[in-house]
């Protein structure tokens, strides 16, 4: 069996342990980080040093024009938009909050999906694998638990992606290798996210999950608040902010 699979890595918390999770299990595995024009590029960075301490081939893809297009977001423009800060978790759970980018995970998985089903084609084009022991997988970071009620981190959106992608596909259409999107992490609470990051060694210390770029996280927005939540709920400091010093 031959084992195909693009994570799409942010240099998040999720993403990383995610990342970890089908290095283990995928053969031929490829790490995804797009910089499509949010505020910052620090998690890109991190995206980096992750891929290096993981030991996963790593392609950064410059889509910075999406940030154009998908401009009706915090993250994409926060000069007109103010991130949310100070929230409780009922109200992050209240709604679609302003951090939202439209379609960003529809955008994200055609181009893992193009990515991951060109490398596949040439093996079985250009090097004669056989497709009928091949596998071929999409591993995406969403969670639809102890996260901020986005559309695009349901478990029914993934369940048409999957379909959509497979039906638009050559490797589906043609060779009849299915593109299976993996979301290890959707129902797992950040606490849950957290234990199994550290079960499987991820490099969680190099990951980066707050909105802004400064040095340290600012410990205020949603992302922060979360993942605040999800050490203290695995009673177990952040290795993050113990690297930085920060206490």
């Amino acid at each position: 069996m031959a084992t195909y699979g693009v994570i799409l890595l942010s240099g998040g918390l999720d993403s990383t342990t995610v990342a970890a999770y089908a290095r283990a299990r995928i053969e031929h595995l490829t790490a995804m980080t797009f910089y499509y024009g949010q505020s910052h590029g620090k998690e890109v960075e991190c995206a980096r040093k992750i891929a290096e301490v993981l030991a996963v081939s790593h392609q950064v893809v410059d889509v910075s024009f999406f940030g154009q297009v998908a401009w009706d977001s915090a993250l994409t423009n926060p000069d007109l938009f103010p991130l949310p800060k100070d929230r409780s978790i009922a109200e992050m759970g209240s709604g679609i909050p302003v951090t939202y980018v439209p379609l960003r995970n529809t955008i994200f998985l055609t181009l893992a999906a193009a990515l991951l089903e060109s490398e596949m084609l040439n093996a079985i084009e250009g090097q004669g694998v056989a497709p009928k022991g091949m596998e071929a997988s999409l591993f995406m970071a969403a969670n639809a638990i102890d996260y901020s009620g986005y559309p695009d981190c349901r478990p029914e959106y993934f369940q048409r992606m999957a379909e959509t992608l497979n039906y638009g596909s050559k490797l589906w259409t043609h060779y009849r290798v299915p593109i299976q999107v993996e979301t290890p992490i959707i129902r797992l609470t950040k606490g849950d996210i957290v234990r199994m990051g550290m079960e499987l060694r991820a490099p969680l210390e190099y990951t980066w999950s707050c909105y802004l770029g400064d040095p340290a996280p600012c410990g205020k927005c949603d992302s922060c608040i979360l993942r605040a939540k999800g050490f203290r709920e695995a009673g177990v400091p952040d290795p993050l902010l113990r690297r930085l010093g920060v206490r």
